[in-house]
């Protein structure tokens, strides 16, 4: 019964297209997460928390591995007794030998002999699916970074909905800025098809950490999301209307496949008027923002309001108990985490931003004349 459970482990995980939830594979990701948890608790800074929870999840892939080729050793031991008269060490030396083809133990009997060439096979199968099975966990991953790392010069870092349309804004013409966000909202209605599948199936790659301690690939979906919202709020005659909901459905579809698939509770139909932990006076501050760029916002904040409130709505509480669960860096508009770290603001380069903005720009221009 053992090596049926190890072997429907291993295949469930690294072989089916989809989310099964493997006891083993739960448990060396519980455990991994409970030590470095404990071991980080007097961390004082998100940087340093970050560089050694990018440490958890490759530890929990190797944890696995581990338990798995040592329950196939456990139960192929238990199965060689009777061959060898009950001796417990000739039996685990011959299970240990055929597993990690060492050969220092030949079988002596038919029985045996069967078990150990079954012992053989299995530590050749596990070991070689585990080395095909990294290549497509870390190609998912790159391809989720790519997306990721090009963001950060549109929503600076960490990401965050409102910067990303005052960077698009930013020096460019009303028709120009639409264009641009209609053709980004596009890719990241793909992205999210993509991190859905993927991150579903190999759950592993949710807790995958990016490079940069203030990027997360969450964090990032969220602010694509948030700033479709806001432009359907803000800007309902100018937003490029089917690519800002689609990405939106999209991303929230995506968030809530992989939370049933790491088992958090989803809402399946939110309530558009239950009140958000994104308060009015949070949004009334990213429109003054938003107006400082003048980008083109056609009704008040208190008639965009409940459309943007119905939005997030959709979203909010999956993307916060997501962000929550990963421990993502601690963005705006991004919810609680274990530990207490104070929302950070995206990297506004003030000096780069006004070095590429054009001279002879008429905005600009007439802004410095007005001013």
């Amino acid at each position: 019964m053992g090596l049926l459970l190890t072997w429907i482990s291993v295949i469930g995980t690294l072989i089916v297209p989809r989310p099964l939830h493997s006891v083993l594979s739960r448990v060396t990701g519980i455990a991994t997460m409970k030590v470095f948890f404990a071991i980080l608790k007097p961390v004082e800074t998100y940087e340093m928390r970050d560089r050694f929870m990018s440490w958890q999840a490759p530890m929990s892939l190797f944890l696995r591995l581990i338990l798995w080729v040592v329950l196939f050793d456990l139960s192929f031991t238990l199965m060689l007794l009777p061959f060898v008269d009950g001796d417990v060490w000739k039996a685990a030396s011959e299970a240990g030998s055929a597993m990690f083809t060492l050969g220092y133990a030949a079988p002596t009997n038919a029985g045996n002999t069967v078990l150990v060439y079954a012992a053989a096979f299995t530590g050749l199968i596990v070991i070689a699916l585990q080395i095909s099975y990294l290549p497509t966990l870390y190609s998912a991953f790159n391809r989720r970074e790519a997306e990721v790392t090009l963001l950060v010069s549109r929503a600076g870092s960490p990401s965050w909905g409102p910067e990303l349309l005052v960077r698009t804004r930013f020096g460019r013409a009303a028709q120009d800025s639409t264009n641009e966000l209609a053709e980004l909202y596009q890719r990241w209605e793909r992205w999210a098809a993509e991190v859905a599948e993927s991150h579903s199936t190999y759950l592993t790659l949710v807790w995958f950490r990016s490079p940069s301690p203030q990027s997360n690939w969450l964090i990032s979906l969220l602010s694509v999301m948030d700033a479709a919202a806001l432009q359907l709020a803000l800007s309902p005659g100018t937003v490029p209307n089917t690519r800002a909901r689609l990405v939106i459905r999209m991303g929230f579809t995506c968030m809530n496949q992989v939370a049933r698939a790491i088992r958090i509770p989803v809402d399946e139909d939110p309530d558009p008027d239950a009140p958000l932990n994104v308060t009015f006076e949070d949004f009334q501050g990213a429109v003054n923002m938003l107006r400082s760029v003048d980008f083109p916002v056609e009704v008040t904040p208190e008639q965009a309001w409940p459309h943007f409130r119905g939005w997030r709505a959709n979203y909010e509480k999956v993307a916060y108990a997501l962000a929550y669960a990963i421990d993502a860096p601690p963005s705006m508009w991004s919810g609680p985490r274990r530990f207490a770290f104070a929302p950070v603001m995206p990297n506004r380069p003030k000096n780069r931003i006004a070095k590429e903005v054009r001279p002879d720009d008429p905005q600009m221009l007439a802004r410095r004349r007005k001013d």
